[in-house]
């Protein structure tokens, strides 16, 4: 659509009148302070397999210059535009294209990033701000160093691990603008704490969530393992990755472009972009029905393991939940840490005991589907992914065992659960809760509310209570009796 001719005068109060029937179906969310977190205690979790460390010292965030230059100004384009005023509205139910390059030096841990998003406000109402998720804000020292909206400075806030990027007017609903965000950061060094998530260490490179990505705001820090994250799926991701010496990585999507010190990727329907690289990544590749499986790690990784536990994970999980989303699945070592997983591409770390290797690759496939496919906030419902994920890999794998931890609330958020039992309490207790409404309902029933769950919110985001009724409504059973004792918070 062409660019909207600037209002004046009279003008300029008849475009804000128009807007303000959007704007009263817009969701109101006051610019926020840092995200209270709840409670802490206890010692870290050592179950081997998904186990996540708590988070690492802060690297405080700063803002430097963001004044574009004329070059810059010209660059960025307007879609549609922005139109004067203000509606003090945000929302995550926006459509975003990612066009992002990374300029890294892995000797140095210099990561600079240079990010332009094609917005578009598929909300229903006006908003006047995006918020952004990025953990360079907390462990990578990040400084922004330009900040657009169609050519035209504006000037963002950070808090915890958002950015508060405002739009220099209203983007009416329906409306696009281009947003061109930049900014400097060094990866840690180590991997403990939080750090494994945005590292270089042990001869690889990590980059979790670095990508600044519509979001809203969460504490980071939390007493245990858990995901501070919730982020809507984008449907086109381009990741340009430039570095001072030729590294070989593995990321979310594909390669699509580039050769020597730059890499071209792109990846479609991801809810955030990882990656990881090594100067001496080995590969190992297997095709698994339509799937293409790659191993990626470096000399003494166990490759063939790895592989045999992901081919097992892959057909074992896609033949109970419905087909595998990508056309690659991605394994990789990782500097160390924890499992994690990312769209299309699964993190074992280094150091990991072979008889994990099974489980914790299980694990973290299922995500594809419960986080990948279904998103939820895994701060405040982590029973929706963590539960049903861990469920999955268990029943695939004929591991279910008793929780360690006494009989727990499901439905707390990360920041409410101990480190001592988060991973008794959400995964093995929760996963338990599933197997036991499987029992009740039979296989068939459950299986098949489970794929409704998953087909019905594919690529959107949903939670707890919308997977529990979904599995109530496909028995005569009435479950809401279960559900109210380890739920009262939707029950």
């Amino acid at each position: 659509m062409p660019r909207p001719r600037r209002a004046a005068g009279w003008a300029v109060v008849l475009a804000v009148l128009l807007a303000l029937p959007s704007i009263a179906f817009a969701e109101r969310v006051a610019m926020p302070t840092s995200p209270t977190p709840g409670p802490t205690a206890a010692s870290p979790a050592t179950e081997a397999a998904a186990a996540r460390s708590p988070a690492a010292p802060t690297a405080r965030a700063e803002l430097v210059s963001v004044a574009p230059s004329k070059a810059a100004a010209q660059a960025s384009s307007t879609v549609d535009g922005i139109v004067p005023g203000s509606v003090n509205a945000t929302s995550m139910n926006l459509t975003a294209e990612y066009d992002a390059t990374v300029r890294l030096n892995f000797g140095t841990r210099a990561f600079r990033v240079d990010s332009t998003m094609t917005v578009t406000n598929s909300s229903g109402g006006s908003i006047d701000r995006l918020e952004l998720n990025t953990i360079a804000a907390r462990l990578g020292g990040m400084a922004i160093t330009l900040a657009t909206v169609d050519g035209k400075a504006v000037h963002p806030t950070v808090s915890d691990q958002t950015i508060h990027f405002p739009l220099g007017g209203i983007l009416a609903a329906g409306q696009s603008t281009k947003v061109r965000i930049a900014y400097r950061a060094t990866l840690r060094s180590t991997v403990t704490g939080s750090n494994w998530l945005f590292t270089r260490a042990n001869g690889v490179l990590d980059a979790y969530r670095w990508l600044p990505w519509i979001s809203k705001p969460l504490a980071f820090n939390r007493p245990n393992h858990g995901d501070p994250f919730v982020t809507p799926v984008s449907p086109r991701v381009r990741v340009t990755i430039v570095s001072e010496r030729p590294l070989r990585y593995a990321t979310t999507g594909e390669q699509v472009g580039g050769g020597g010190l730059t890499k071209i990727f792109e990846a479609r329907n991801v809810r955030d972009f990882s990656f990881t690289g090594a100067a001496d990544y080995g590969v190992q590749s297997a095709t698994l029905g339509s799937v293409i499986i790659h191993v990626w790690g470096r000399p003494g990784f166990p490759f063939s393991t790895v592989m045999r536990a992901a081919k097992t994970a892959l057909s074992r999980e896609a033949a109970l939940l419905g087909p595998y989303p990508y056309r690659t699945y991605d394994v990789a070592q990782t500097a160390g840490g924890y499992g994690m997983e990312s769209p299309g591409l699964t993190w074992i770390p280094r150091g990991v005991a072979t008889g994990n290797i099974p489980y914790l690759v299980a694990h973290e496939t299922g995500h594809q589907w419960f986080y990948g496919i279904v998103g939820n906030n895994q701060a405040t419902e982590p029973y929706a992914d963590e539960a049903a994920t861990d469920f999955v890999a268990r029943y695939a794998l004929g591991l279910r065992r008793a929780s360690r931890c006494s009989t727990a609330r499901l439905d707390l958020t990360i920041y409410q659960y101990s480190s001592a039992c988060y991973y008794e309490d959400v995964y093995i207790q929760g996963g338990n809760f599933l197997d036991d409404l499987r029992r009740r309902m039979g296989s068939t029933a459950f299986w098949a509310g489970i794929r409704d769950y998953l087909a019905a919110n594919r690529f959107k985001i949903s939670g707890t209570k919308t997977l529990l009724n979904t599995l109530d409504a496909h028995t005569p059973l009435n479950l809401v009796p279960r559900f109210e004792p380890r739920f009262p918070r939707y029950y």
